[in-house]
C-alpha cells in the first residue's frame, strides 16, 4: 500500500504518509472483525449478572494478532510521529483544513503522553478519520480493493 504525494507541498509530516496507510489498512482489519458477535452477553451490558465473563471476553481481544501488530507498530514510532497520528486523527474527525495542521499538531503535541496507543485504537472511526486526515493534507492511500470516489 503505496501513499500518493500530493500535488503541491503540504505541511510536513514527521511520519511517513505510507506508515499512516498501513496503520489505516490494518485498523480497518481490526475493527471489521464483529468484535460483538462472539458475545453472549445482552445489548445492556448493565442487565448481565456475570461480569466477570465480559472482562475476560474483553481482555481476549487485546490478544488479537491484529491488533497486537497494531500497538507494537504505534508504540514503536517515535514521539513526532505519534503527535502526527493524533493531530491527523483531530483533522480528519473535526473536517479541518490543512491551514490548522499547525495549530492541531501544536495541541496534540502538548497533549501527547504514554498512551497514545490506547487513545488511537479506543477511538471509534479512528482508521476513517485518519485518512480524512491525510485527505486533508493532499494525500490518499492506494488500498487494494478499495474504489475511490
Amino acid at each position: 500500500m503505496n501513499a500518493s504525494m500530493p500535488e503541491s507541498p503540504e505541511p510536513v509530516l514527521a511520519i511517513p504518509p505510507d506508515a499512516v496507510c498501513f496503520i489505516i489498512r490494518k485498523l480497518r482489519e481490526y475493527e471489521s472483525m464483529d468484535l460483538l458477535a462472539e458475545r453472549d452477553i445482552p445489548a445492556n451490558p448493565l442487565e448481565y449478572e456475570d461480569v466477570d465473563r465480559i472482562t475476560e471476553q474483553e481482555d481476549e481481544y487485546s490478544f488479537d494478532p491484529v491488533r497486537q501488530e497494531l500497538v507494537s507498530f504505534i508504540d514503536e514510532l517515535p514521539d513526532d510521529q505519534k503527535i502526527d497520528l493524533v493531530a491527523l486523527m483531530w483533522l480528519g474527525r473535526n473536517n479541518a483544513s490543512a491551514t490548522e495542521w499547525p495549530a492541531l499538531r501544536e495541541e496534540a503535541a502538548e497533549a501527547a503522553n504514554a498512551r497514545t496507543t490506547d487513545y488511537l485504537l479506543g477511538s471509534p472511526l479512528v482508521g476513517d478519520f485518519l485518512e480524512e486526515g491525510l485527505s486533508a493534507l493532499g494525500y490518499a492511500c492506494d488500498m487494494p480493493g478499495e474504489q475511490g470516489p
